[in-house]
């Protein structure tokens, strides 16, 4: 089967040194790589769960090339996922759902194989003691490094400031990481810009080796001035039958040009980010975080314009249409008082 989960206690040859695309050379499909260290209260960090996203491939063999393995300070579980994706630098196969849409807790995938992959991954790691869980990404657009939490917690905060003062806090969508190991430990999503940029690779393994060397959480609460805090209150996507573009273009929807240079600003009610071609009945599918069609507190469609109804702070715009489709427009957040 090719999403039949492998399991091994030493690295794999050649896995310090592996391309994302070659990563189906090395491991036979997915794959948990368990290292022992001296605490046995485990780091559990998931990879290429999207495909072409290769930060945290290269993060973890730059931490490991860097350290003792056996020495490590801590145990450190490696979920490495969608290897036939990476072999062809995608998000996923067109015939795939979605590796970080198919965790336990999902709502409509409960009876794929990939889903059931991911129950074996979760029955895996929470037999053993766990100390804290990464999921690592790239994104396509223009974004700044930050990190995603599920819970309001205190422990989950400490975890995501030590990667970024930008901190976004989602239960939509469902069926993610670190959602699904939120039930066993501190838990978050680290987003690390562009593949190919030196500096998310960087910070990628900087992270890792701090949270492997870390004993504990601290007690008190992450000071209000060290984290900027927005909670994801909507998810926009767009329905197949609208062909959609970027200026210039003669599609049915036409965005800005550049779009993603609009995420992680907080944007006035009125502002235009596209046009609709003439004669288009142009709807959004807009959903809020208890799953209800929300279109109208967000957009409004005037005079062949596509403009915000509210003030409001976009993430995950992107340029790249094949994302798009595969995943969402772009997620719809407002700040969130501590």
């Amino acid at each position: 089967m090719m999403n039949e989960l492998s399991v091994f206690e030493t690295l794999p040859a050649g896995f310090l040194e592996v391309k994302a695309r070659d990563v189906h050379k090395v491991l036979p499909g997915p794959s948990i790589i368990h290292l022992k260290g001296k605490d046995g209260r485990a780091l559990f960090l998931s990879v290429l769960l999207h495909g072409n996203e290769d930060v945290g491939l290269i993060a973890v063999q730059q931490y490991l090339l860097n350290s003792i393995i056996a020495e490590l300070p801590r145990d450190l579980i490696i979920f490495v996922g969608n290897v036939s994706a990476a072999a062809k630098a995608l998000r996923r196969l067109d015939d795939q759902p979605d590796f970080n849409r198919v965790w336990p807790g999902s709502d409509d995938v409960a009876d794929s194989e990939e889903h059931r992959l991911m129950c074996n991954v979760i029955d895996y790691v929470k037999k053993r003691p766990l100390f804290a869980s990464i999921d690592l990404h790239n994104n396509t657009g223009l974004n700044p490094h930050y990190a995603c939490v599920n819970r309001l917690d205190q422990r989950f905060f400490h975890l995501a400031t030590l990667f970024s003062r930008i901190v976004v806090f989602f239960i939509r969508p469902l069926g993610v990481q670190s959602m699904a190991m939120a039930e066993y430990c501190p838990s978050v999503t680290i987003e690390c810009g562009r593949s190919g940029d030196k500096l998310g690779y960087e910070h990628a393994q900087e992270y890792i080796s701090a949270v492997m060397h870390l004993t504990e959480f601290p007690e008190h609460p992450v000071a209000a001035h060290d984290m900027n805090l927005y909670h994801t209150v909507a998810t926009v996507k767009i329905p197949q039958q609208y062909s959609f573009g970027f200026d210039p273009c003669d599609d049915d929807v036409q965005f800005v040009s550049e779009l993603d240079h609009l995420n992680f600003r907080e944007l006035p009610a009125g502002t235009t980010i596209g046009k609709i071609k003439e004669g288009v009945e142009l709807h959004f599918d807009v959903v809020d975080e208890n799953g209800n069609e929300t279109e109208g507190d967000y957009f409004r469609m005037e005079n062949g314009n596509i403009m915000f109804a509210r003030d409001i702070m976009p993430s995950m715009f992107t340029l790249d249409k094949k994302v798009i489709r595969q995943d969402c427009l772009c997620y719809l957040m407002e700040k969130l008082p501590l």
